[in-house]
Protein backbone atom coordinates (compact mmCIF):
# COMPACT_ATOMS: atom_id res chain seq x y z
CA UNK A 1 0.00 0.00 0.00
CA UNK A 2 1.48 3.33 -1.03
CA UNK A 3 1.09 5.98 1.65
CA UNK A 4 0.85 9.50 0.22
CA UNK A 5 1.23 11.16 3.63
CA UNK A 6 4.70 12.46 4.43
CA UNK A 7 4.91 13.56 8.08
CA UNK A 8 6.76 11.33 10.57
CA UNK A 9 5.93 11.89 14.24
CA UNK A 10 8.68 10.93 16.69
CA UNK A 11 7.65 10.20 20.28
CA UNK A 12 10.31 10.11 23.00
CA UNK A 13 10.13 7.87 26.07
CA UNK A 14 13.72 7.93 27.35
CA UNK A 15 15.99 4.87 27.52
CA UNK A 16 19.67 4.35 26.79
CA UNK A 17 19.29 6.14 23.49
CA UNK A 18 18.69 9.29 25.57
CA UNK A 19 21.30 8.40 28.17
CA UNK A 20 24.47 10.26 29.08
CA UNK A 21 27.79 9.38 30.72
CA UNK A 22 30.64 11.53 32.01
CA UNK A 23 33.03 10.24 29.35
CA UNK A 24 32.60 9.46 25.66
CA UNK A 25 34.54 6.24 26.25
CA UNK A 26 32.05 5.00 28.86
CA UNK A 27 29.36 2.81 27.31
CA UNK A 28 28.22 1.21 30.58
CA UNK A 29 28.29 3.73 33.44
CA UNK A 30 25.62 6.02 32.04
CA UNK A 31 22.31 7.35 33.27
CA UNK A 32 19.39 6.58 30.98
CA UNK A 33 16.69 9.04 29.89
CA UNK A 34 18.59 12.33 30.16
CA UNK A 35 18.18 13.94 26.72
CA UNK A 36 14.94 15.10 25.14
CA UNK A 37 13.70 13.71 21.85
CA UNK A 38 14.41 17.11 20.27
CA UNK A 39 18.05 16.84 21.34
CA UNK A 40 18.27 13.31 19.95
CA UNK A 41 16.82 14.31 16.58
CA UNK A 42 19.50 16.98 16.28
CA UNK A 43 22.10 14.19 16.19
CA UNK A 44 20.55 12.26 13.29
CA UNK A 45 22.95 12.29 10.32
CA UNK A 46 21.57 13.74 7.08
CA UNK A 47 17.96 13.59 8.28
CA UNK A 48 15.43 11.61 6.23
CA UNK A 49 14.21 14.20 3.77
CA UNK A 50 10.66 14.31 5.16
CA UNK A 51 8.90 16.56 7.68
CA UNK A 52 9.39 15.46 11.28
CA UNK A 53 7.40 16.41 14.36
CA UNK A 54 8.61 15.51 17.87
CA UNK A 55 6.82 15.00 21.18
CA UNK A 56 8.09 13.86 24.59
CA UNK A 57 5.63 11.34 26.05
CA UNK A 58 7.78 10.02 28.91
CA UNK A 59 11.35 10.14 30.18
CA UNK A 60 12.16 6.81 31.82
CA UNK A 61 14.70 4.01 31.95
CA UNK A 62 12.68 1.29 30.23
CA UNK A 63 13.32 -1.23 33.01
CA UNK A 64 10.85 0.98 34.90
CA UNK A 65 8.24 1.08 32.12
CA UNK A 66 4.73 1.17 33.59
CA UNK A 67 1.19 0.43 32.50
CA UNK A 68 0.39 4.13 32.92
CA UNK A 69 3.07 5.09 30.39
CA UNK A 70 1.87 2.35 28.05
CA UNK A 71 -1.65 3.76 28.12
CA UNK A 72 -0.49 7.37 27.64
CA UNK A 73 1.79 6.31 24.79
CA UNK A 74 -0.94 4.31 23.07
CA UNK A 75 -3.32 7.25 23.25
CA UNK A 76 -0.75 9.61 21.72
CA UNK A 77 0.07 7.11 18.97
CA UNK A 78 -3.64 6.70 18.19
CA UNK A 79 -4.06 10.49 18.09
CA UNK A 80 -1.26 10.98 15.58
CA UNK A 81 -2.18 7.98 13.43
CA UNK A 82 -5.61 9.53 12.89
CA UNK A 83 -4.01 12.56 11.23
CA UNK A 84 -4.13 12.22 7.45
CA UNK A 85 -0.77 13.92 6.97
CA UNK A 86 1.07 11.39 9.17
CA UNK A 87 2.83 8.59 7.29
CA UNK A 88 4.03 6.79 10.40
CA UNK A 89 5.18 7.03 13.99
CA UNK A 90 8.63 6.50 15.51
CA UNK A 91 9.04 5.80 19.23
CA UNK A 92 12.45 6.11 20.88
CA UNK A 93 12.53 3.58 23.70
CA UNK A 94 14.86 1.81 26.07
CA UNK A 95 15.86 -1.67 24.93
CA UNK A 96 15.08 -3.57 28.15
CA UNK A 97 11.32 -3.64 27.63
CA UNK A 98 11.08 -2.55 23.99
CA UNK A 99 9.66 -5.91 22.91
CA UNK A 100 6.88 -5.66 25.51
CA UNK A 101 5.86 -2.15 24.52
CA UNK A 102 5.89 -3.16 20.85
CA UNK A 103 3.57 -6.10 21.49
CA UNK A 104 1.26 -4.05 23.71
CA UNK A 105 0.87 -1.33 21.09
CA UNK A 106 0.22 -3.87 18.36
CA UNK A 107 -2.50 -5.56 20.38
CA UNK A 108 -4.30 -2.43 21.53
CA UNK A 109 -4.04 -0.46 18.27
CA UNK A 110 -3.47 -2.95 15.41
CA UNK A 111 -2.39 0.07 13.34
CA UNK A 112 -2.56 0.17 9.57
CA UNK A 113 0.20 2.76 9.36
CA UNK A 114 3.68 1.78 10.57
CA UNK A 115 4.58 2.42 14.21
CA UNK A 116 8.32 1.91 14.60
CA UNK A 117 10.13 1.46 17.91
CA UNK A 118 13.86 2.01 18.12
CA UNK A 119 16.50 2.41 20.80
CA UNK A 120 20.23 2.09 21.37
CA UNK A 121 22.74 -0.14 23.09
CA UNK A 122 25.09 2.76 23.78
CA UNK A 123 24.31 6.14 25.37
CA UNK A 124 24.06 9.33 23.35
CA UNK A 125 27.43 10.51 24.69
CA UNK A 126 29.31 7.45 23.44
CA UNK A 127 32.04 8.03 20.89
CA UNK A 128 30.36 5.25 18.89
CA UNK A 129 26.73 5.96 19.70
CA UNK A 130 24.30 3.79 17.72
CA UNK A 131 21.21 5.87 18.52
CA UNK A 132 21.52 8.42 15.68
CA UNK A 133 21.66 5.76 12.98
CA UNK A 134 18.84 3.78 14.57
CA UNK A 135 16.66 6.88 14.70
CA UNK A 136 17.42 7.70 11.07
CA UNK A 137 16.62 4.14 10.00
CA UNK A 138 13.41 4.10 12.03
CA UNK A 139 12.20 7.32 10.43
CA UNK A 140 12.97 5.94 6.99
CA UNK A 141 10.98 2.79 7.77
CA UNK A 142 8.09 4.82 9.20
CA UNK A 143 7.94 6.80 5.97
CA UNK A 144 8.35 3.95 3.49
CA UNK A 145 7.26 0.68 5.17
CA UNK A 146 3.75 0.84 3.75
CA UNK A 147 5.16 0.98 0.21
CA UNK A 148 6.60 -2.54 0.65
CA UNK A 149 3.58 -3.93 2.47
CA UNK A 150 4.83 -3.55 6.03
CA UNK A 151 2.34 -2.11 8.48
CA UNK A 152 1.61 -2.35 12.16
CA UNK A 153 4.11 -2.11 14.99
CA UNK A 154 7.73 -2.74 14.03
CA UNK A 155 11.12 -2.49 15.71
CA UNK A 156 14.20 -1.20 13.90
CA UNK A 157 17.65 -1.60 15.43
CA UNK A 158 21.09 -2.12 13.89
CA UNK A 159 19.61 -1.87 10.40
CA UNK A 160 17.15 -4.73 10.87
CA UNK A 161 13.33 -4.56 10.88
CA UNK A 162 11.41 -6.90 13.19
CA UNK A 163 7.70 -7.51 13.75
CA UNK A 164 6.14 -6.80 17.15
CA UNK A 165 5.15 -10.41 17.84
CA UNK A 166 8.58 -11.86 17.09
CA UNK A 167 11.07 -9.20 18.23
CA UNK A 168 13.11 -9.95 21.33
CA UNK A 169 16.24 -8.72 23.03
CA UNK A 170 18.60 -11.67 22.67
CA UNK A 171 21.89 -10.21 23.94
CA UNK A 172 22.58 -7.79 26.81
CA UNK A 173 25.32 -5.65 25.23
CA UNK A 174 25.96 -6.22 21.52
CA UNK A 175 24.81 -3.70 18.92
CA UNK A 176 22.91 -6.51 17.18
CA UNK A 177 21.11 -7.33 20.41
CA UNK A 178 17.70 -7.96 18.83
CA UNK A 179 16.41 -10.79 16.68
CA UNK A 180 13.14 -12.43 15.66
CA UNK A 181 13.94 -16.02 16.53
CA UNK A 182 12.93 -18.71 14.06
CA UNK A 183 10.61 -16.34 12.18
CA UNK A 184 13.48 -14.09 11.11
CA UNK A 185 13.39 -10.35 10.42
CA UNK A 186 10.96 -8.71 8.01
CA UNK A 187 13.30 -6.27 6.29
CA UNK A 188 16.61 -4.45 6.49
CA UNK A 189 17.80 -0.90 5.94
CA UNK A 190 20.76 -1.03 3.60
CA UNK A 191 22.55 2.23 2.76
CA UNK A 192 19.36 4.22 3.18
CA UNK A 193 17.18 1.77 1.26
CA UNK A 194 14.48 -0.42 2.82
CA UNK A 195 14.92 -3.98 1.56
CA UNK A 196 12.14 -6.51 1.96
CA UNK A 197 13.26 -9.88 3.42
CA UNK A 198 10.15 -11.84 4.42
CA UNK A 199 6.42 -11.90 3.93
CA UNK A 200 4.47 -10.04 6.61
CA UNK A 201 2.54 -12.08 9.13
CA UNK A 202 -1.16 -12.78 8.54
CA UNK A 203 -3.59 -9.97 9.24
CA UNK A 204 -3.46 -8.58 12.79
CA UNK A 205 -5.82 -9.62 15.54
CA UNK A 206 -8.58 -7.11 16.36
CA UNK A 207 -7.30 -4.42 18.73
CA UNK A 208 -8.13 -4.64 22.44
CA UNK A 209 -9.20 -1.02 22.74
CA UNK A 210 -10.45 -1.36 26.32
CA UNK A 211 -6.86 -0.81 27.49
CA UNK A 212 -6.95 2.71 26.07
CA UNK A 213 -9.74 3.84 28.36
CA UNK A 214 -9.87 1.52 31.36
CA UNK A 215 -8.22 3.10 34.41
CA UNK A 216 -4.75 1.60 34.81
CA UNK A 217 -5.52 0.80 38.45
CA UNK A 218 -8.29 -1.49 37.17
CA UNK A 219 -6.14 -3.43 34.71
CA UNK A 220 -6.14 -7.14 35.59
CA UNK A 221 -3.06 -8.18 37.53
CA UNK A 222 -1.10 -10.88 35.72
CA UNK A 223 2.30 -12.13 36.88
CA UNK A 224 4.94 -14.56 35.61
CA UNK A 225 6.34 -17.58 37.44
CA UNK A 226 9.17 -19.83 36.28
CA UNK A 227 9.46 -23.60 36.45
CA UNK A 228 12.97 -24.73 37.35
CA UNK A 229 14.86 -27.40 39.21
CA UNK A 230 13.82 -27.39 42.84
CA UNK A 231 10.73 -25.26 42.19
CA UNK A 232 7.86 -25.19 44.65
CA UNK A 233 4.32 -23.94 44.56
CA UNK A 234 4.95 -21.33 47.25
CA UNK A 235 5.29 -18.41 44.82
CA UNK A 236 2.06 -19.36 43.07
CA UNK A 237 0.18 -19.61 46.36
CA UNK A 238 1.61 -16.28 47.56
CA UNK A 239 0.61 -14.50 44.36
CA UNK A 240 -2.90 -15.92 44.53
CA UNK A 241 -3.21 -14.81 48.15
CA UNK A 242 -2.06 -11.34 47.06
CA UNK A 243 -4.87 -11.00 44.54
CA UNK A 244 -3.38 -11.99 41.18
CA UNK A 245 -6.05 -12.87 38.59
CA UNK A 246 -3.78 -14.35 35.92
CA UNK A 247 -0.50 -16.27 35.83
CA UNK A 248 1.87 -17.12 33.01
CA UNK A 249 4.32 -19.91 33.70
CA UNK A 250 7.63 -20.03 31.85
CA UNK A 251 7.90 -23.78 31.37
CA UNK A 252 10.81 -26.06 30.58
CA UNK A 253 10.99 -28.30 27.51
CA UNK A 254 7.75 -28.60 25.58
CA UNK A 255 5.63 -27.10 28.33
CA UNK A 256 6.92 -29.36 31.09
CA UNK A 257 6.57 -28.19 34.70
CA UNK A 258 8.06 -29.19 38.03
CA UNK A 259 5.37 -31.28 39.71
CA UNK A 260 5.02 -28.91 42.68
CA UNK A 261 4.51 -25.75 40.62
CA UNK A 262 2.20 -27.69 38.29
CA UNK A 263 0.00 -28.76 41.19
CA UNK A 264 -0.12 -25.21 42.53
CA UNK A 265 -1.07 -23.81 39.12
CA UNK A 266 -3.85 -26.35 38.65
CA UNK A 267 -5.20 -25.47 42.08
CA UNK A 268 -5.02 -21.76 41.26
CA UNK A 269 -6.86 -22.35 37.99
CA UNK A 270 -9.57 -24.33 39.80
CA UNK A 271 -9.98 -21.32 42.11
CA UNK A 272 -10.58 -18.98 39.16
CA UNK A 273 -7.09 -17.72 38.31
CA UNK A 274 -6.40 -17.73 34.56
CA UNK A 275 -3.22 -19.67 33.72
CA UNK A 276 -1.23 -19.81 30.48
CA UNK A 277 1.81 -21.96 29.75
CA UNK A 278 4.66 -20.35 27.81
CA UNK A 279 8.26 -21.44 27.37
CA UNK A 280 11.43 -20.16 28.98
CA UNK A 281 13.33 -21.13 25.79
CA UNK A 282 14.08 -18.59 23.11
CA UNK A 283 12.63 -20.37 20.07
CA UNK A 284 9.71 -22.59 19.25
CA UNK A 285 6.30 -22.77 20.85
CA UNK A 286 4.61 -24.88 23.47
CA UNK A 287 2.71 -27.33 21.29
CA UNK A 288 0.87 -28.87 24.22
CA UNK A 289 1.52 -28.27 27.91
CA UNK A 290 2.51 -31.39 29.79
CA UNK A 291 0.09 -30.39 32.56
CA UNK A 292 -3.37 -31.43 31.41
CA UNK A 293 -5.86 -28.63 31.70
CA UNK A 294 -3.43 -25.72 31.21
CA UNK A 295 -3.74 -23.64 28.05
CA UNK A 296 -0.63 -22.93 25.99
CA UNK A 297 0.50 -19.46 24.94
CA UNK A 298 1.36 -20.33 21.34
CA UNK A 299 4.73 -18.86 20.29
CA UNK A 300 4.54 -15.90 22.68
CA UNK A 301 7.39 -15.36 25.10
CA UNK A 302 6.42 -15.21 28.79
CA UNK A 303 6.46 -11.40 28.84
CA UNK A 304 4.28 -11.15 25.74
CA UNK A 305 2.00 -13.93 26.97
CA UNK A 306 1.50 -11.87 30.13
CA UNK A 307 0.35 -8.91 28.04
CA UNK A 308 -1.97 -11.10 25.97
CA UNK A 309 -3.56 -12.65 29.06
CA UNK A 310 -3.89 -9.28 30.78
CA UNK A 311 -5.67 -7.83 27.76
CA UNK A 312 -7.83 -10.92 27.47
CA UNK A 313 -8.99 -10.50 31.07
CA UNK A 314 -9.76 -6.81 30.64
CA UNK A 315 -13.48 -6.02 30.75
CA UNK A 316 -14.57 -5.58 27.10
CA UNK A 317 -16.96 -2.82 28.06
CA UNK A 318 -14.38 -0.78 29.93
CA UNK A 319 -15.24 2.92 29.51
Amino acid sequence: MQNSASLVVVLGTGGTIAGTAASSSDDRGYTAAQLSIAQLLATVPDGVGVPVEAEQVAQVDSKDMSHAIWQALALRVAHHLARTEVAGIVISHGTDTLEETAYFLQRVLAPVKPVVLTGAMRPATSAQADGPRNLRDAMLVARHASSVGLTGVLAVLNGVVHGAQQVRKAHPTRLDAFDSGEAGPLAAVDNGVLRYLAAPAPGPLPPVTAALHCAVADWPRVDIVVSHAGASGAVVRALCADGVVGLVVAATGNGTLHHEIEAALLTAQAQGVAVRCSSRRGDGRVAQPAAKGLLEASDLSPVKARIELMLGLMPPGAP
